[in-house]
């Protein structure tokens, strides 16, 4: 099985009320089952996501709605301030070229197989970016998505009647691109080698527009991140199991789904790691019952729902013989 790139889970923050608002409960119910999860419950979490779930997401509300350019109504709204440690790092920055130098280095805490840089040409400034899964069927809307990112980026330092010289695309020309250019308000390059927002030169000099960015180091991000995006195979699954019990609802179909892979196949390479799909789900939810036990005042009954057990009785058997307590116990001991 090949590696498996993820990104944060921080990347889809809104884009559920968003699409319910826009193109109604029925797509993004659709949307949900094509990711393998349902990326609102996960929204004040850090966690990552195969890139493939992203894609999926976001093919799958698009064909639901019938809206082709799905990317296009989510550029605008895209905004790296909502990306956590690393978005508040990376707009934590004294200037624009300093921002882009964060989100560059800080990259390996967001994501994998993704690739940002920054290049001069004359008096031209290019932001790029280049999604892992590029070229892949419903990447069109990831595309307009990640020019909206990178441009809020630039919008945190630049006049607000900026404008880019030009934004470039790695998609095909579409049958519209009139409306690409309606949508970000300059030209629009299509069939580039990667996502780039073109800018005069001297605007790397601008400082923030707002001022009251609390100060966070890499550190901070790396912290939030547990050094960084995972990148074993079998992180990668614990990360999705991780993010299924947050949902309270644990599959391997839906693991195997976001993952773009075969249950067999998942499960031939857990076997290899010498575990299995229920084993690990099994630690997952007990090693976040006993957070919930410990930290807050939810009922037993509350804490077995949340985690997917079809009754308290057997969410207490479970617990007792990983723990060799029984919840009610556990908490009393706290």
């Amino acid at each position: 099985m090949a590696e498996v790139p993820v990104i944060s889970n921080h990347i889809l923050h809104g884009m559920p009320a968003f699409l319910r608002r826009e193109i109604g409960e029925r797509a993004l119910l659709q949307a949900n089952r094509a990711a393998g999860f349902d990326p609102e419950l996960t929204e004040d979490r850090n966690c990552f996501i195969p890139h493939a779930a992203v894609v999926g997401f976001l093919n799958a509300a698009a064909r639901a709605a019938g809206e082709p350019n799905l990317g296009l109504l989510l550029a605008p709204v895209m905004n790296a301030a909502n990306y956590g440690s690393f978005g508040r790092y990376v707009l934590g920055a004294d200037t624009l070229g300093q921002s882009i130098e964060r989100a560059i280095a800080a990259l390996g805490y967001h994501s994998t197989d993704d690739r940002m840089s920054v290049a001069s040409v004359g008096d031209e400034a290019r932001y790029s970016y280049v999604f892992a899964l590029a070229g892949r069927t419903g990447y069109d809307i990831i595309a307009s998505a990640a020019a909206g990112v990178l441009l809020s980026v630039l919008r945190a330092y630049l006049p607000v009647d900026w404008r880019p010289l030009r934004i470039e695309l790695d998609i095909r020309k579409p049958r519209q691109p009139g409306l690409f250019e309606d949508v970000f308000q300059c030209p629009v390059a299509f069939n580039a080698t990667a996502v780039t927002v073109v800018m005069e030169r001297h605007h790397l000099h601008a400082a923030p527009r707002r001022a009251s960015w609390s100060m966070i180091t890499i550190e901070d991000v790396a912290r939030d991140r547990r050094g960084g995006a995972p990148r074993d195979l079998l992180d990668v699954i614990v990360e999705q199991i991780r993010a299924q019990v947050l949902t309270g609802s644990v599959s391997i179909d839906s693991a195997a789904l976001s993952m773009d892979t075969s249950v067999r196949t998942l499960q031939r390479e857990l076997n290899r790691t010498g575990t299995d799909f229920r084993s690990l789900a099994s630690a997952a939810r007990i090693q976040r019952a006993t957070e919930l036990l410990r930290h807050t005042e939810g009922s037993i009954t509350r804490v077995a729902a949340e985690m997917g057990y079809s009754s308290p009785a057997n969410f207490a058997r479970a617990f007792r013989k990983a723990t060799g307590r029984g919840p009610r116990e556990f908490r009393s001991q706290i």
